[in-house]
């Protein structure tokens, strides 16, 4: 790749003077002199410093000459070895993809495209005449550097500028409005399709319109279309051909780690030698700092859709870049690829542009060369100056770029792009193309060949139960379900290795939309810990212990045999209404002790707080009378021992309330049980259904919606037919009968009138035998099925019998409507009669004969 300029070679004072004619044209003989002066002893003395160390290893430069080494050593290669390398490029095959893309120019429909497609205007002809001169003088200074890509042919073969080519569009979709939504979308939307010819531009650059129909296209139709969304939507974006490496030129990813993996950075593998290593064509997006809060410049690929540093080593240098206003030729060395070059496109030193109307700011000259300069040259130069300038440039052949929301949903190609990364895998596809909801998956391999997995993430849109993700981990079995906010049971989250009932899960809930203020269940086969929050009874955190089923059944379940509970532990949080010591912190039922355990909420200035136990005895004495509350039946430990005395009365009354509040804890924890189960259940439905959601506003797939619109539309249509019928002519078919051009006698006229009313009678009768006959066969057929049932009733199928059932419906609904039609019409028919009468009577044709007989 040979992307500087050499000056040695070109001659420095040819060189400069195109870089500086702008300045020099405004300054005398003298100042002109001695800048190039002060130029060429700089750049002398630098040839001099890379000459000595050039020498140094000279050796290894003869065996193999890199791409790198070829651009520095630019200014001192004779012509024997330019043929040396020359030989050594021709000898590089370079693979052609077997299967040619369809994308081409005998596939593109020519015929239909507008005329700005097919033709230049006048002032488009003289831009491509500035650009052909601007070429010519850049060739003729610049030999060393590849031709500029400056007006390639469209689809029509016409040549186009290819600023004009970019068309801003700001897209209705408030998703385009970013740049790494658009990105992504020009990513997802287009087929990527590799370069005819890897080292060099395309002859041709199709329009956004055409690319977008299509959905295939070159890096060049890739820029081409991002750079006129990002403009749109407000970026000071360009599009840049320059020099890419192998991975960015072939899309290649799978040295990269996919973004969607949460994982610690992985060292990059080393690419493997590419011999076309920085001569490699490529186009991207440059984005400049300063409009939409941009804070720097940055890269963007639009293969990848990923944004780029200016200083990434996947870039190796730069040509060129346009937007729609103007064209820049970089005049910076790419001996370090893109690191060291400056983007100030108002510097005409390190920017080379094509047209002089620019927005860019020219960089401004010191006050002693403004005093110096001629006043008479002004004078002359100012006519040439005003007329350079006053050439803009044209509009944008291509037409607006749209696109359809049936299109913008689909995303893909056909729906479905597959991007393979280091260790992973990534597929997208359309919403609603996969009857579960399924618009994203990622699979993560442990090897390096993809082919074992480690884990699963699927990424789900329009689901009726709410679910959004599903994490499978392959080595563990762990199933994680994520859902948004709505599902039946407000599950946010449900982690699980097996469907069954009474296994290790997680499930976590949404509180808000729950009454109870539950958060989060975790079970395991012998417990089940509960937690909640925002409750009125403060409760916070409860565990219930399970022992072993007494009875062996075959079909164990909460509902028909629960598991026994051996222990329940409940925590409260702090009730700021009562004394620390009044407050029970935490509750401890054992059933099998039949003992509570009480402790109370520690005091700020105390360490240890209370405690208290109760023993529950259920036997009698020797008269069958319960045991009566005993001191040895409470056990407490108090920190102020002093402060509080409570009485056996009290105790008592404090022990039949736990009791009490004992057995509604076993309550809660077989409708916790019973929950589970009924989750369990309706996410086993849910699975098996795959029922998705569509909304009210689309119509396409909406089928109340659609039959609602269909209904309008028939609607509309009677009503247009009944005002058409309205307005025709009834007269005609009769007066088709006379001679043309003879004046009606008053005899013809009554006749007329006659004739048409007997005729609309007959039509009316017609129809009530038609719509009679159509009741009287519905009713035949009816009779003929019930008596059709009644002899076969007994060894019919209940298959059979719904079968049966059904068609009577539809059957009695048929009658019905024919029924109600043939009794509409009878009412309707003499008032249609009356009504034609009249109207032949007001006719303007037959009112002045039909006087007589009103």
């Amino acid at each position: 790749m040979l992307v500087a300029p050499s000056w040695s070679e070109v001659g420095h004072s040819e060189c400069i003077y195109s870089s500086y004619r702008d300045l020099i044209s405004r300054q005398s003989e003298t100042q002109q002199m001695e800048v190039l002066k002060e130029k060429v002893e700089e750049e002398e003395e630098a040839e001099r410093a890379e000459q000595a160390e050039r020498a140094e290893r000279a050796e290894r430069a003869k065996k193999m000459m890199r791409p790198m080494e070829v651009r520095k050593e630019d200014t001192t290669r004779t012509q024997e070895m330019l043929r040396d390398l020359e030989r050594k490029l021709s000898e590089i095959e370079v693979s052609i993809p077997e299967k040619p893309s369809t994308f081409t120019k005998d596939a593109i429909d020519t015929c239909k495209l507008p005329l700005s497609y097919q033709s230049n205007t006048p002032k488009e002809e003289h831009l491509l005449q500035v650009a052909d001169n601007f070429s010519r003088q850049y060739s003729h200074l610049c030999p060393d550097r590849v031709p500029l890509f400056l007006y390639p042919v469209n689809e029509c073969n016409v040549p186009k500028f290819v600023s004009t080519t970019i068309r801003p569009t700001l897209m209705p979709y408030p998703e385009l409005y970013n740049w790494d939504t658009c990105a992504q979308f020009v990513s997802d939307f287009l087929s990527a399709v590799p370069l005819p010819d890897p080292l060099k531009p395309p002859s041709y650059l199709y329009s956004s319109t055409t690319v977008l129909k299509y959905q295939e296209g070159n890096c060049f139709d890739f820029s081409t279309l991002l750079c006129s969304m990002l403009l749109g939507a407000g970026y000071d974006a360009y599009c840049v051909y320059g020099y890419g490496s192998q991975d960015l030129c072939h899309m290649d990813l799978t040295r990269e780690v996919c973004p969607l993996t949460v994982k610690p950075k992985e060292e990059q593998e080393s690419a493997k030698t590419d011999p076309l290593h920085g001569l490699r064509v490529h186009s991207w997006v440059l984005v400049l700092s300063g409009k939409r809060e941009v804070p720097e410049s940055f890269f963007i690929d639009p293969f990848t859709a990923r944004s780029y540093s200016t200083q990434d080593d996947h870039f190796l240098g730069i040509e060129s870049l346009w937007n729609h206003k103007n064209y820049w030729v970089n005049m910076q060395d790419c001996w370090n690829c893109c690191k060291d070059l400056v983007f100030d496109l108002g510097d005409p030193v390190r920017w080379e542009y094509l047209l002089s109307e620019t927005d860019k700011p020219l960089l401004s000259l010191t006050e002693e060369e403004d005093d110096g300069m001629n006043d008479d040259d002004d004078v002359e130069n100012l006519g040439k100056e005003d007329e350079d300038k006053s050439f803009d440039m044209p509009c944008s052949w291509v037409e607006q770029i749209e696109i359809s929301p049936e299109a913008f949903e689909t995303r893909c190609p056909n729906g479905k792009k597959v991007i393979q990364y280091k260790r992973a895998r990534l597929e997208k596809w359309a919403p609603y193309l996969n009857n579960n909801g399924l618009v994203c998956r990622l699979t993560t391999y442990e090897d390096l060949q993809c082919t074992k997995i480690l884990e699963i993430k699927e990424w789900f849109q329009n689901r009726k139960d709410m679910m959004e993700l599903k994490h499978i981990n392959k080595v563990t079995g762990l199933n994680i379900d994520y859902f948004k906010p709505g599902h039946p049971q407000a599950l946010r989250a449900h982690s699980y290795t097996s469907m069954q009932p009474e296994m290790d899960r997680v499930m976590e809930f949404y509180e808000t939309a729950r009454v109870d203020g539950l958060i989060k269940r975790e079970e395991t086969p012998r417990t089940m810990t509960e937690y909640y929050q925002g409750r009125p009874d403060l409760l916070s955190y409860r565990h219930v212990n399970f022992g072993p089923r007494i009875k062996k059944l075959s079909l164990n379940s909460a509902e028909s045999n629960p598991r026994p509970v051996v222990k329940i532990t409940e925590r409260f949080s702090r009730n700021p209404a009562k004394p620390a010591d009044e407050d029970v912190a935490e509750r401890v039922f054992l059933l099998l002790d039949e003992r509570i355990q009480l402790r109370y909420h520690c005091r700020e200035d105390h360490l240890t707080a209370s405690k208290r136990e109760f023993l529950w005895r259920t036997e009698g004495d020797s008269k069958g009378n319960k045991i009566i509350m005993t001191p040895d039946m409470c056990l407490s430990f108090e920190v102020e021992p002093m402060e509080h005395t409570k009485k056996l009365l009290y105790q008592y009354e404090a022990m039949m309330k736990l009791k009490n509040e004992e057995k509604l804890a076993r309550h809660q924890a077989w409708e916790s049980e019973l929950e589970v189960l009924e989750i369990l259940k309706l996410r086993g439905e849910e699975e098996a259904a795959h029922v998705l959601t569509i909304s009210i506003y689309d119509t396409k797939r909406n089928e109340k919606s659609k039959e609602y619109r269909e209904a309008m539309e028939r609607m509309m249509l009677e009503e247009h037919l009944w005002q058409a019928e309205a307005q025709l002519d009834y007269l005609a078919p009769f007066l088709a009968q006379l001679p043309p051009g003879e004046k009606l006698t008053r005899w013809q006229a009554v006749r007329l009138k006659d004739e048409c009313l007997s005729d609309f009678k007959q039509r009316l009768i017609d129809k009530a035998n038609l719509i009679q006959a159509r009741f009287e066969k519905e009713t035949q057929e009816l009779q003929k099925q019930q008596q059709w049932y009644q002899e076969n009733q007994v060894t019919l199928t209940p298959e059979d019998e719904d079968l049966y059932l059904s068609y009577c419906s539809q059957a009695m609904f048929r009658i019905r409507i024919l029924e109600q039609r043939l009794n509409r019409h009878k009412e309707l028919a003499p008032l249609k009669y009356l009504a034609l009468e009249e109207k032949l009577y007001k006719d303007p044709r037959l009112v002045e004969l039909l006087k007589v007989f009103v």
